[in-house]
């Protein structure tokens, strides 16, 4: 910025060339003769014009900036063409000094400048040729496109310095130059990557940014399905082991190559969340401390965006841990988020498939989050079965009190939710006191739960009743046997609507399989997850009898797949407490058992 100034105070040098000066050329333009000004334009688009020509001609048209009318679009175009980045220093402190007199003079040429700066954020690419045949398309070196990125940051600073408006117009550049998701992996990276720092010196677009970035992210997520991922990586492990690539003295290069995705769309999400993990662990931390000041501005701009794109998404499975990672530095913000959900769950006039989605979040969120401790954990129990309990009362023996989806959704996703809390988290709630942990169990009530009208048991995923089932029975909170039994002489019916507008049956239940925080695969970011996660050791959920103990439960091979039907363990947490947390992420004035509802972000 401050070299640019130095250029703008500096008077223009003056060259005079065939033709007469830069002026002289315009004047004689706009009265007919083309002749000098097409030499101009012709000296300009020449691919090997020096250093030394283009400062010349720059301050020239630096002095002239007042003449560049709309008429003189076309030159204009052709300046803004000009390869002024990977140039000499010089070169790069004229031209950013030519722009900001430019913009500053004729506002009409803000946006092709912001498109030609935004349109460097891609790398560009380097083609050899070997007998006319193309033999290479790598990227530049490393350090020449850092440099022109940074060179393209402070174009962006300058103008934004002179041209108030300039996030007004920056915004639909940055959309319309985003990258197809199709783009090489180091073009979206780069891309995406440039767009966050943007956010750090324009600092009102941070929230526009995050969302057009995670928008895109999220495209990529559910083009990407799970099975899909998987069914690339093992065919390429058959691949790999037929052709005999393994090699057991693995060298870093090896190592590398592992990394890759073979699923080419989620090999790009992969580094894409790679990108956006480093962003958010930037952001929220000062030289390696956590700064909770800046971590709750992330965590406002970050909400409306999981409302408005990834709380109504059903099909993605990687996106949404933004808002994992984020929560996991600071047991407030779990609390905060958690809360959130909360109030989208049962607030009434949030259509019933938000409300099943918050549901969701909710019971994943808390089987899975490492970092919640369990008295928060019992905290949000208490509040979702209370809420449970006065929706049972509500429905009374009424018209509507009986099992359905398209009426009692959102019950039926709490319900589902909470089954799925207490299966992950059973084991900490009774450990150290189990008398005082079947306790509380207890006085949850949830026979009242299984047995009521809406029948929870026969619409919830059945690998979740199961394991529910077999845990109540175990320690005799509740017993699901009898209902269970009696559900599986029926299939439950889901009415939809078909494509010509008729009602038509099917037997797709919509709470199937929708766990927001299922583990996650994408292979170098899941390094950042892991530290985070809940995983559980197998076990059959027929090994969960009455009699047995929970120190007689054996241990299988580690490996997370809660819809093969085994029953997770928590052995890993068994003996966690608040104190175990990293103190140093939590406030003097933010107390470890305190319930979801937070005042933390008001």
């Amino acid at each position: 910025m401050l070299a640019a100034d130095e250029f703008l105070r500096s008077p223009p040098r003056k060259t005079v060339r065939f033709g007469g000066s830069l002026t002289e050329i315009l004047l004689k333009w706009q009265k007919g003769e083309t002749t000098d000004f097409d030499l101009l334009k012709h000296q300009l688009k020449d691919p090997d014009i020096k250093d030394d020509q283009i400062i010349n001609w720059l301050r020239e048209f630096r002095s002239s900036v007042a003449l560049l009318t709309k008429e003189f679009e076309q030159l204009v175009g052709i300046l803004l063409k000009i390869p002024w980045l990977q140039r000499s220093k010089a070169v790069e402190e004229e031209y950013l000094a030519f722009l900001s007199n430019l913009v500053s003079a004729q506002t009409i040429y803000l946006w092709p400048c912001l498109s030609m700066i935004v349109s460097h954020f891609i790398p560009p690419r380097i083609t050899i040729r070997e007998d006319d045949v193309d033999i290479s398309d790598s990227d530049n070196d490393d350090e020449n496109v850092t440099r022109s990125f940074s060179a393209c940051h402070r174009a962006l600073q300058t103008i934004a310095g002179y041209v108030p408006l300039t996030p007004q117009f920056l915004m639909p550049v940055l959309t319309e130059k985003f990258p197809f998701i199709n783009k090489s992996e180091r073009t979206l990276q780069c891309y995406v990557h440039n767009m966050l720092r943007i956010s750090g010196y324009i600092p009102v677009l941070r929230h526009d940014i995050l969302e057009l970035v995670i928008e895109r992210l999220l495209k990529m997520d559910v083009s990407a399905p799970r099975k899909d991922i998987d069914a690339a990586e093992e065919a390429e492990s058959k691949q790999a082991s037929e052709e005999g690539l393994f090699d057991m003295d693995e060298d870093e290069e090896n190592r590398e190559k592992n990394d890759i995705m073979a699923h080419p769309i989620a090999d790009r999400l992969d580094i894409l969340m790679m990108v956006l993990f480093s962003y958010i662990k930037d952001v929220c931390h000062v030289n390696g401390k956590l700064d909770l000041g800046r971590t709750k501005d992330l965590y406002r701009d970050l909400v409306p965006i999981f409302d408005k794109l990834i709380l109504p998404t059903h099909g993605s499975y990687h996106v949404q841990y933004i808002m994992f990672y984020l929560s996991s530095f600071k047991l407030g913000i779990a609390e905060a988020f958690v809360e959130h959900l909360w109030k989208k769950l049962q607030n009434p006039n949030n259509p019933a498939v938000i409300r099943q989605a918050a549901g969701s979040y909710i019971g994943s969120f808390l089987a899975r989050a490492k970092f919640v401790p369990v008295v928060t954990v019992k905290a949000c129990l208490e509040l979702l079965v209370s809420w449970l309990h006065k929706y049972i009362d509500n429905q009374g023996s009424g018209s509507k009190a009986f099992c359905d989806i398209a009426l009692h959704g959102p019950f039926y996703a709490a319900c589902q939710a909470v089954f799925y809390v207490v299966i992950f988290r059973h084991k900490q709630i009774l450990d150290g006191n189990l008398k005082k942990g079947l306790a509380f169990l207890q006085s949850l009530n949830f026979e009242r739960v299984v047995m009521c009208q809406l029948n929870p048991l026969k619409v919830c995923l059945s690998s979740v009743v199961n394991f529910f089932a077999a845990i109540t029975r175990k320690y005799q909170i509740a017993f699901c046997d009898t209902i269970i039994e009696r559900n599986r002489r029926q299939v439950l019916p889901v009415v939809r609507s078909s494509c010509g507008g008729d009602s038509v049956e099917t037997f797709t239940n919509p709470l199937d399989s929708f766990f927001p925080f299922d583990p996650y695969i994408l292979k170098r970011s899941k390094n950042i997850i892991d530290l985070l996660y809940q995983f559980w050791e197998e076990q059959n959920a027929e090994d969960l009898t009455e009699a047995s103990d929970p120190a007689d439960e054996c241990k299988g091979e580690e490996e997370d797949d809660f819809l093969k039907g085994e029953t997770p363990q928590n052995d890993g947490l068994i003996g966690m407490t608040p104190g175990c947390f990293d103190s140093a992420l939590r406030s003097p004035d933010s107390s470890v058992g305190s319930p979801p509802v937070t005042s933390l972000l008001r």
